[in-house]
């Protein structure tokens, strides 16, 4: 394992030293992008510790950058960014921690010039784990791979351990033993600086020997200045809060304006900006982000209104701007997504606390009507927690070629069985949930869903929904869904779903909810009021669901959204995480057995997963979306000529990498 990591290190340090800096060239004072995306900003552009949707992250792409590593899709693993770091290595101690010492790079600066160290991304990891976040609403257990973070989120001890600025640029991080092996090990590094003078003014980083903390800068000053009111005030504001008005940041844009009541967001280019992992910088001056009808969105493209359309879903948007590309000016791409669509289950409700009601109500739903209704040839339905875009899925399902060892001293016994090992791995385990509703009635009578409002026996024929006695009281299947308002698919749910519960005793209401008052549901921010949630999601790069599963109340939120309380789902989640890096057969083996246990406790109905639909005018050159994460990776190596050029050919599905939500 030692020689397989200094292996690797060693690549990642060469690729840095020889990495040339590419040119882009200046855009025009003027030039001005509209991107359109029917997913409105929540105003999360900071973190995701306040909950998030893939227009934030997108957002937060543009605005943070400087990441200590970078994603690298086909091969599901990370590595450095040679813009950023200029070498890495790693010692393990015999306790089995890992630290991992990083040297940056000099001359990266924020926005407003000021310089950029060791001492910012301590603050990151410091923030990110802070009791005062936690005091004002912020989810902080991403952090907890690192050594010493327990006690300082608990604010026992003042100092993170496993933190260390050893010099202005040079971090050194060290990951618990009880979190190794990590399949995603690198990805622990997964860090943006953030600047501390804007978030907590009158505060530093410092470190005596004992790991990284916070003091103020002012010693005569004896209350500690980094408190829970301050962040609340420099955080949160909704006018000025970092949150959702970064003033001061580290990626290639910069923010201009972002107003609340129509949910639109200006960016000018970051001037100070040095380039992203292949020294790309941007070169189009001025982006607007809004919000776009699936009804209208097509014919802004056509009119210019907007010039491009990010993640088309709708099988009609999709044929209209195939139709639109081929008569010409405009350009389209496409790309397999990876995430899906699901229902998500409040499984803290007690109407579906019961895996039996979920999988009831999952035989309920005409899937196959749902998906051709929606998004007709361009999606498909999926049996899991996956997308048609993730690499273990292309992997499983053949797209692209299993990782053999190629050499003749590998080509004996032991690659025949790893061949075979891979021709055995399939989805067919995973549970499917087709139509059936004499499967479905069958559960909730096996469950005990057999009295009706009064406390008789349930009669079909004459009850309006099934009830049950639960810890002393008569509940009724008489369920509430929300959907996102604005969205098609809420007349689809009414015919698929609810039209067929109600053959079975339940009753199901289905709601449009306007997105930000639906994340807060679903984030659980605000009070549950239902049952159900119908959305979508997109994986991030690093699949490690553990945290969405985990049954501690500590993961209620933020983390795990749709209350599952399943410890061998837990389990093997964990167990998952916990594979070697680089033995991708036993990640992927673990992975199908997580998706079947997760079919079996269902703690969401999975829908489909799709192809994606990028249209753009025909100006919006180099704009490569199929290799890059989103549409504000793709941005930054994408020009706008003067002058319209001749309309690139519709793609065929690229292999879409990841998708921030």
């Amino acid at each position: 394992m030692k020689k397989l990591l200094s292996i690797l290190l060693a690549a990642l340090m060469a690729l840095a030293g020889t990495v040339a800096m590419a040119e882009q060239a200046a855009g025009a004072p003027d030039d001005e992008l509209v991107v359109g995306s029917t997913t409105a900003l929540s105003g999360s552009f900071f973190t995701e510790m306040w909950g998030d949707n893939t227009s934030d992250i997108d957002v937060r792409m543009l605005l943070h950058g400087y990441n200590l590593i970078q994603w690298n899709g086909e091969r599901g693993s990370y590595g450095i960014d040679p813009t950023v770091v200029t070498g890495i290595s790693a010692a393990d101690d015999p306790r089995g921690n890992r630290t991992y010492t990083i040297t940056l790079s000099g001359g990266l600066t924020y926005s407003d010039g000021t310089p950029i160290t060791a001492r910012d991304y301590a603050f990151s990891m410091l923030l990110a784990a802070s009791p005062e976040v936690a005091a004002i609403g912020g989810e902080t257990v991403s952090s907890d791979w690192i050594v010493g973070v327990d006690a300082y989120k608990r604010g026992d001890a003042d100092v993170l351990s496993g933190v260390r600025v050893l010099d202005d640029y040079t971090l050194a991080v060290t990951v618990s033993a009880e979190y190794r092996p990590f399949f995603y090990e690198l990805g622990i590094l997964d860090v943006c600086p953030y600047p501390i003078a804007v978030i907590a003014p009158g505060c530093e980083v410092a470190d005596d020997g004992d790991g990284a903390y916070i003091r103020n800068i002012d010693p005569e000053i004896e209350q500690p200045i980094f408190t829970a009111e301050l962040l609340n005030a420099t955080i949160l504001d909704p006018n000025s809060g970092y949150l959702s008005h970064p003033s001061v940041v580290s990626g290639p844009y910069t923010l201009e304006s972002f107003d609340w009541e129509s949910r639109t967001a200006t960016f000018a280019i970051n001037e100070y900006y040095k380039g992203n992992a292949d020294g790309v910088k941007p070169s189009i001056a001025r982006i607007v982000f809004r919000t776009v009808s699936p009804q209208t969105m097509v014919a802004e493209l056509q009119s210019g209104a907007v010039d491009l359309l990010h993640k088309c879903v709708q099988a009609d948007v999709i044929d209209a701007g195939l139709a639109l590309a081929a008569s010409g000016g405009i350009a389209a791409q496409s790309y397999d997504r990876s995430g899906f669509s699901f229902v998500s289950f409040n499984c803290e409700q007690p109407a579906v606390s019961s895996a039996a009601v979920r999988q009831a109500i999952a035989y309920c739903m005409d899937k196959d009507a749902l998906v051709s209704g929606y998004v007709g040839n361009y999606g498909a339905a999926v049996k899991g927690c996956y997308g048609l875009g993730q690499w273990m899925t292309r992997l499983i399902d053949g797209r692209v070629a299993v990782p053999l060892a190629a050499s003749d001293a590998d080509a004996g016994e032991a690659a025949t069985d790893a061949q075979a090992a891979w021709e055995a791995l399939s989805l067919d385990g995973v549970r499917d949930y087709a139509l059936d509703l004499n499967a479905a009635a069958a559960l909730l009578e096996s469950d005990g869903w057999t009295l009706n409002r009064e406390g008789g026996a349930f009669d079909l024929a004459s009850d309006d929904v099934r009830c049950k006695e639960i810890g002393g009281e008569l509940v009724a299947l008489d369920l509430k869904l929300i959907y996102p308002e604005g969205n098609a698919i809420g007349a689809l749910l009414e015919t698929a779903l609810a039209d067929n519960l109600a053959q079975v005793g339940v009753a199901l209401t289905v709601e449009a909810v306007p997105m930000p008052e639906l994340l807060e549901r679903y984030y659980r921010t605000a009070e549950r009021d239902c049952d159900m949630i119908y959305l979508a999601t997109n994986f991030s790069y690093v699949f490690e669901p553990s945290n969405a599963v985990n049954p501690d109340d500590a993961y209620q939120g933020a983390f795990n959204r749709t209350g599952i309380a399943d410890e061998a789902l837990y389990d093997l989640a964990v167990d998952m995480a916990r594979t070697e890096p680089g033995d991708v057969l036993s990640y992927c083996q673990k992975w199908v057995a997580f998706q079947e246990r997760w079919a079996e406790v269902l703690p969401a109905i999975p829908v489909y997963s799709n192809t994606y639909y990028d249209f753009y005018t025909s100006a919006l050159q180099g704009y490569d979306i199929g290799a890059n994460v989103t549409w504000s990776q793709a941005i930054v190596g994408a020009t706008l000529s003067a002058a319209s050029a001749p309309a690139e050919t519709a793609t065929e599905p690229q292999a879409f990498t990841a998708a921030a939500e």
